[in-house]
């Protein structure tokens, strides 16, 4: 019944910061933002009235590589809570780099707040292979993972 995954939603507080932090940090390629309202946008939602700034972002020209969807809600409070790896949720949004180290350090000079420095994992006995990972966080706090394959 599922074909692929179409893409990852993540609730923002600030739209133009986040788009900001996703293309010039992470360096992930605009693809367009859109305004969704209307009674369809009500009934989806579940909320009354329901205006959502909506944008899309990818770092992969590949069709099976999904965007990362940001949305702002217009007029409609949105519950900030801290992210917490331990919580039930989705925990975090993993991406791929090739230099996984130099990614590190882009972070760090552009004040983005990295949970550790990377950190090597070998799972060759498990059937994983070996990889070098760290968590950091976007704007509003939403942990994410950057990943290389070793």
């Amino acid at each position: 019944m599922v074909g692929r995954i179409y893409h990852v939603g993540l609730t923002i507080s600030d739209l133009d910061r986040s788009i900001a932090f996703y293309r010039d940090i992470l360096g992930l390629e605009f693809q367009g933002e859109l305004l969704m309202a209307g009674e369809e946008t009500d009934k989806l939602f579940h909320r009354r009235n329901c205006k959502a700034r909506i944008a899309y972002l990818n770092g992969s020209k590949n069709v099976e590589s999904p965007p990362v969807e940001l949305i702002q809600f217009i007029d409609n409070a949105v519950h900030k809570i801290q992210s917490d790896l331990f919580t039930t949720s989705i925990s975090e949004l993993c991406f791929y780099t090739d230099d996984i180290d130099l990614t590190y350090k882009h972070f760090i000079e552009n004040n983005v707040e990295c949970l550790s420095e990377p950190q090597h994992f070998n799972f060759t006995s498990q059937g994983f292979g070996e990889s070098k990972a760290f968590y950091f966080k976007d704007p509003d706090g939403i942990i994410l993972e950057m990943m290389q394959a070793l």
